[in-house]
């Protein structure tokens, strides 16, 4: 990776150089709510056990450790075995968040930045491992720190402004087929590509794919549930560092000392600096997300029954639940459930309040960090069309969405809600029925948004009542007809453009071997194209039934979704619709399924693919800022690290619009990200 030069000319050279051309098991019965009152009244921003002034500079206490320790933004995703210093030299990894000597990160205020530290240990195992942070000093006596914590305390983020997450790995050891197609090898993630020529025609098996049966970093487990740690020989290891920066943080620059620590004594210092920028992310993103999360899946691993009913193991499932819904909202993401109601009334189970009025994410529910006191800010009804008042008709439907709607009108004025209709449906004729019910409703229902998962381009003539068609990047077409139906729902009140899922080379997709950068050029594609919501279908899809081999090992198995029919001498493990990481974007931090792998903590770890994307999402306030104040100089921004995306690919038979001969637009070098973000933090300042 190259060291770059930010700013305006920095990104033009590498937009030049890079972009090329266009074409320990435990009990969970007692985990109701954490009683955050036992935790005391912490300060706001506690800078751990190191006083602020020796933060920056506290020297290592013995020799350097045996491990070779690197860092990078983590989107330049290091297999297990890919010892770069020992093969390359130490200039091979310098990048944006290394020099080579120390960590380099900048950011807003509001804003989380984060960095992957490598271990690497060519010469043989390295036992004993500790990683420390203990704060990082800025400007007037300012620290930016973190404190002490354990078990469920995990969970309780006030006061712990950095954390540090041991990641584990997950063997790549088949393509992903609901995320890309082979047909034209282009498609595929770049470094499980075979060779290649001419229009993606390519040669070779599975074993030509340079990542072929590699292990991929994704689960995020905090380290103090991995401390201290061992590194095999011939190996590396790598350590997620989140730094959230407080809104009331003073610009300037900020330092601090990260020690690796062996049982040898060794210890390595790594210095890293914090340039904070002069402006504030907002609480509620620009860029609108929705992420399905199933409770019956959670409720198995965690209390190993699907529907708990005994009074202490409802009380421990609505903690573990309510702790899905803050780790999401850490990682600016809104999530979703069945949508179902209290006792059949025309409202959000009472759970749902403090999720939608913003006191689920406050201090006094141990919650800190960005979006804080702000509601989730959306709300699904009947999810995948489980709604229940289908045989009542007209009338019934007119009857519920008037409930609905005044509920939210009276409790929750600020949240968008929706009924969801169907799921993937060809029955366009019922529909437009529902969905017209709802727009001539005379009462107060007709406020409620009516969804479907279907193709805009569909949709504005064969269902011109439904407000919100929600379309995957497959179902989109001619690039003149999709941008005209997308103005459309863009421009129409009452009417929304939402897209859901990935598809590659449309834009990134959300499996475990797609590149780094792939959840960020999602959210640049939805900022680019005017898309105010982007839909995940499942994040703790655990139960693999629909491929038919039951319950995953989600911290063994890389595939979750899909059928597993054997090995193919191309795609290598192989099966119906056989997919990495889909649906998972949660791990269980206890499991009782497979207890071997169990944490024993009330609440889930987040996969890096979750990092990527609120890495993507926080991009999206940067271009909404710096679009407020330079248009034109964001438009070009976004034109020269995205030149072309969703349907801008066109089609290449425009009888079946679900294919494209073409390479992606975009770079895989985080550093043009990088680069470009620094650019828009450099436009907002000077706005």
């Amino acid at each position: 990776m190259r060291g770059i030069c930010f700013g305006a000319l920095g990104l033009q050279l590498l937009l030049l150089a890079a972009c090329g051309d266009d074409d320990s098991a435990g009990d969970v019965a007692d985990v109701a709510d954490v009683p955050v009152e036992d935790v005391g009244d912490l300060p706001r921003d506690v800078p751990g056990d190191v006083p602020a002034e020796d933060v920056a500079d506290a020297p290592p206490d013995g020799p350097p450790s045996a491990l070779t320790v690197w860092a990078n933004t983590g989107e330049d995703k290091v297999t297990r075995d890919d010892l770069r210093v020992a093969t390359g030299g130490a200039g091979s990894v310098v990048n944006s968040a290394w020099d080579g000597a120390r960590v380099k990160l900048f950011g807003a205020r509001n804003e989380v930045v984060s960095f992957d530290l490598v271990l690497e240990a060519p010469a043989g195992a390295v036992t004993g491992v500790t990683v420390t942070l203990d704060g990082l000093a800025g400007p007037g006596g300012t620290t930016i720190g973190t404190r002490a914590a354990s078990g469920d305390g995990l969970f309780d983020w006030r006061g712990r402004n950095i954390e540090l997450f041991y990641v584990r790995y997950l063997a790549i050891e088949g393509l992903s087929a609901l995320a890309y197609d082979t047909y034209d090898e282009r498609h595929v993630p770049e470094r499980m590509r075979r060779p290649w020529t001419g229009e993606g025609s390519a040669s070779g098996t599975w074993t030509d794919r340079p990542d072929a049966d590699k292990e991929y970093p994704d689960i995020a487990v905090p380290l103090e549930l991995e401390t201290p740690f061992d590194v095999a020989g011939g190996t590396n290891q790598s350590i997620w560092v989140d730094v959230y920066i407080p809104r009331d943080a003073p610009a300037g620059d900020y330092a601090g000392t990260l020690h690796v620590r062996d049982a040898a004594g060794g210890d390595t210092a790594v210095g890293v600096d914090l340039a904070v920028r002069d402006f504030t992310l907002p609480d509620a993103p620009h860029l609108g997300t929705m992420l399905f999360t199933s409770y019956e899946n959670i409720n198995n691993r965690y209390l190993g029954e699907p529907w708990p009913w005994e009074p202490d193991d409802v009380a421990a499932s609505l903690a573990v639940r309510n702790r899905h819904f803050q780790l999401a909202h850490r990682h600016r993401i809104s999530l979703i459930d069945g949508g179902s109601s209290d006792s059949g009334e025309d409202r959000p189970p009472s759970e749902w309040e403090p999720r939608l009025d913003g006191d689920l994410f406050t201090p006094a529910m141990g919650y800190e960090g960005p979006g804080e006191a702000t509601g989730n800010g959306i709300y699904s009804i009947g999810t995948y069309g489980g709604w229940g008042w289908r045989d009542e008709g007209q009338s019934g439907m007119r009857a519920h969405t008037d409930g609905w709607a005044s509920w939210f009108s009276t409790n929750a004025p600020t949240t968008e809600y929706f009924l969801y209709l169907i799921d993937e449906s060809d029955d366009t004729a019922q529909i437009e029925e529902w969905a017209s019910w709802i727009e001539t409703n005379p009462g107060p229902g007709s406020a409620l948004l009516s969804f479907a998962t279907t193709s805009m381009l569909r949709s504005r003539p064969a269902m011109p009542s439904l407000d919100v068609p929600c379309t995957w990047a497959p179902a989109i077409g001619d690039p003149a007809a999709s941008q005209a139906a997308v103005d459309y729902y863009v421009t129409t009140p009452g009417k929304r453009a939402w897209m859901y899922n990935g598809y590659r080379p449309w834009t990134g997709s959300f499996v475990t071997e797609d590149d780094g950068v792939a959840l960020r050029v999602t959210a640049w594609s939805q900022y680019a194209k005017r898309i105010a919501r982007w839909f995940y279908w499942e994040s703790t899809y655990y139960d693999n039934f629909q491929g038919g081999t039951g319950e995953t090992d989600v911290f063994a198995s890389a595939h979750t979704f899909g059928g597993h029919d054997g090995r193919d001498d191309v795609r290598g493990e192989t099966g119906w619709n056989y997919t990495n990481g889909d649906g998972v974007l949660f791990y269980p931090g206890t499991d009782r399924e497979f207890p071997e792998q169990s944490y024993g903590v009330a609440g889930p770890f987040a996969s890096l693919r979750l990092k990527f994307w609120r890495r993507g999402i926080q991009d999206g306030d940067y271009l909404a800022l710096a679009e407020a104040v330079a248009p034109a100089a964001t438009r070009a921004i976004v034109e020269g690290v995205l030149p072309r995306t969703l349907w801008d690919y066109g089609v290449s038979d425009p009888g079946d619009p679900t294919w494209v001969r073409t390479d992606i637009s975009w770079s895989n070098d985080p550093d043009v990200w990088e680069a470009a973000r620094a650019a828009l933090a450099d436009l907002i300042e000077g706005g």
